[in-house]
């Protein structure tokens, strides 16, 4: 089996392959200072509560865009994985050119969301990922990722609010009743909402009218489901596409690296 590893700012998830099947996933916070040992004792218990052992995994695909945690998983993938490691970053095959000025300096997520979109819904496509920053990435018509654009996610514009107000307090990240909030909770969970649904279809229309065809549009990320129901650009949520795109890359490089 295949243990696929996404290192996000906020989250990191995991996911459980066996063949092309996800058999398990898990969602963990984030934390810069956690050591190499602390995260082989989440990876060994996450396993072992759910059923699995160490030894029925056979590699580890890892992207990070966090250093410190990259360098941690690094260390527990070689030293508790009988397998390939395959981190992605420049040099490793994903069978997807990137066309902007460096491609070294786009992050190694929204590679891996433009591959697993690309293999999934065909091209031209646009991944959103909504995560600590919302990321709009675009593949055109011949299979080459283009760029795209990044936003202030939506918990990042609720903690700059509140950072910078003196009277606005945090609120549930749920739908008011109405778009004319009738008291400040409303009126601040309309404006999050209803703004970064609104942010969100103006980058797709401008990304969709630069593309060539009909681009599908799909979104993942932990925050999807709370503002793609907002959103009337969206036509695809999938939780999984992140890890798919590592085991697309993974199989990749081990097949014919």
């Amino acid at each position: 089996m295949l243990i696929a590893i996404d290192v996000g700012n906020t989250q990191t998830v995991m996911g459980l392959y066996d063949g092309q099947e996800l058999v398990d996933s898990w969602r963990l916070s984030t934390v810069r200072e956690r050591t190499a040992d602390e995260y082989r004792l989440f990876l060994a218990g996450l396993l072992r509560q759910d059923g699995f052992r160490l030894e029925e995994v056979h590699g580890v695909a890892l992207s990070s865009v966090v250093p410190t945690v990259k360098a941690a998983m690094i260390q527990v993938a070689e030293e508790m994985i009988a397998g390939e490691l395959v981190v992605v970053g420049p040099g490793v095959k994903t069978g997807m050119p990137i066309n902007i000025d460096n491609p070294r300096e786009v992050g190694a997520d929204r590679v891996v969301n433009s591959v697993a979109a690309a293999a999934r819904y065909g091209t031209p496509v646009v991944s959103v990922d909504f995560g600590t920053s919302t990321n709009l990435d675009a593949v055109d018509a011949s299979g080459a990722y283009v760029g795209g654009a990044i936003a202030p996610g939506l918990e990042v514009s609720l903690n700059a609010l509140i950072s910078a107000t003196a009277a606005l307090r945090r609120v549930d990240l749920t739908p008011p009743r109405a778009a004319i909030g009738r008291n400040t909770v409303e009126a601040i969970q309309s404006g999050l909402l209803y703004g970064h649904a609104g942010l969100v279809d103006g980058l797709v229309d401008r990304l969709v009218a630069e593309l060539e065809g009909s681009p599908t549009v799909v979104a993942t990320g932990g925050l999807a489901p709370t503002i793609v129901p907002h959103c009337r650009s969206v036509e695809i949520v999938d939780a999984n596409l992140t890890l798919d795109g590592l085991r697309i890359i993974y199989e990749m490089n081990v097949e014919h690296g």
